[in-house]
């Protein structure tokens, strides 16, 4: 059965040019993801720590945060694999939420935020900040359209393998772009095959597909008995002895370098670590430790080296899709392969938009048709519910609220720019 390429590579326009503005902004949110705690450390310098000497006591560390901030109480308390970056702690005062910067070697508290790029282009990415379950299918989605995207690519670009070093010049800037087209998107092969088989993995378990989601996601324990009655749990969650609870963490994961520790949140609630041991590839929380948070007693433990197969395949999407698993050098070349991979989009607009009908003095433009009004009218719901949630949830401040529309500001200015000011001159001058 002969295959009908043509119609391959119709299927591939359609998704590429269709759904353009959500595909660039799904795939560049997800590159900027990649590099967000190097975009903390770049603009906010009270993030920023040098390897000094020994670590300090984690109990030291939490005292210095309760005194910089008396009234709070610590939820989640985090240690960036990147030895640049502070210790993040995230403590409540009231319903306001603040990441705290401890510096692990001097015990100081060096600043806070309310919002970090980490955590914005971690929710952009993770679910457009649209709410009831619709921005993380729509974002998942996107794993299927990016794997249909490259399978009827291969189909119509003939020995495409062969085309590695393949860039025509001098031929005019539609030869060009779609030579430039074509060479990124096989130079981004094993990138985009991995962007969305991931990503199918996520709607899997997301969706709980096969029960993978009860497989590979170990139940937090509850205690028998309730820790405290609510009134006095608050005061017991400050008194929680860190140093111990990693301690005797490490005694049942040898090796374990505990980065994540949750702190109850009800009284009959465990408290939970997780860590980096020997086992490469694989995400923290692939080692977890579940402790009585009074008597240090060991509740449960997950260890990387005795994971099942599928629990183990969820444990390394995290690190294979966002390219943290080698520190700085994977990530870097994670985030120059997703930029190449959402520059195809864009290419692939101009092209389609410059591509000639034969024997015809105009320009045949793949339309968007009623699927440009879907696409902008998502991304306007997109924004009103980020500004919400920004304003709502993480109280972002005056600057951080202007900065982050200065930025979709371009976006849109850029896309107006490219796609309708200029590409109509360049038309007009093509059919003076």
């Amino acid at each position: 059965m002969k295959l009908d390429k043509k119609k391959f590579f119709r299927i591939h326009s359609w998704i590429g040019i269709k759904l353009s503005v959500l595909f660039f902004i799904v795939c560049l949110s997800g590159t900027l993801a990649t590099v967000s705690h190097e975009m903390d450390w770049l603009f906010n310098p009270e993030i920023r720590v040098s390897p000094q000497g020994e670590l300090v006591s984690r109990n030291l560390l939490v005292a210095n945060v309760q005194a910089a901030f008396p009234e709070s109480e610590i939820l989640y308390w985090s240690v960036p694999n990147e030895p640049y970056l502070c210790n993040i702690v995230q403590v409540y005062q009231g319903k306001q939420g603040h990441y705290v910067f401890v510096n692990p070697y001097t015990g100081e508290v060096q600043g806070s935020a309310k919002l970090t790029f980490q955590r914005f282009f971690r929710d952009l990415h993770y679910y457009l900040f649209v709410p009831f379950q619709i921005g993380h299918f729509t974002v998942l989605i996107f794993g299927f359209l990016l794997l249909f995207s490259l399978v009827t690519a291969l189909v119509f670009y003939k020995k495409w393998y062969r085309k590695l070093f393949d860039l025509k010049t001098g031929k005019g800037p539609v030869v060009l772009y779609r030579s430039l087209h074509r060479l990124v998107g096989v130079w981004s092969v094993p990138f985009a095959l991995l962007f969305s088989v991931t990503g199918i993995w996520y709607f899997a378990e997301r969706t709980n597909l096969g029960g993978v989601s009860e497989i590979a996601n170990t139940r937090s324990p509850e205690l028998a008995e309730p820790v405290a009655d609510s009134a006095s749990f608050v005061e017991l969650r400050r008194t929680i002895d860190l140093d111990q609870a990693v301690t005797v963490a490490q005694q049942q994961i040898p090796g374990l370098e505990v980065k994540d520790m949750l702190l109850p949140i009800q009284p009959d609630d465990a408290l939970y670590l997780t860590g980096k041991s020997d086992v490469p590839l694989v995400r923290n929380r692939a080692n977890r430790v579940y402790l009585h948070p009074t008597t240090y007693e060991v509740l449960k433990v997950q260890r990387a080296n005795a994971l099942p197969t599928v629990t183990w395949l969820n444990d390394i999407a995290d690190p294979l899709h966002f390219g943290y698993w080698g520190g700085l050098a994977t990530k870097l070349i994670w985030f120059v392969f997703g930029l190449g991979i959402s520059s195809l989009v864009l290419t692939g607009i101009w092209i389609s938009q410059k591509r000639k009908v034969k024997g015809a003095a105009k320009i045949r433009a793949q339309k968007m048709g009623p699927w440009k009004y879907v696409n902008w009218i998502f991304y306007g719901v997109m924004l009103a519910f980020m500004y919400i949630i920004l304003i709502t949830r993480y109280h972002a401040s005056v600057p951080a609220i202007l900065l982050i529309t200065a930025g979709w500001t371009v976006f849109v200015g850029g896309a107006w720019y490219l796609f309708e000011y200029r590409m109509k001159k360049v038309v007009q001058r093509e059919l003076a």
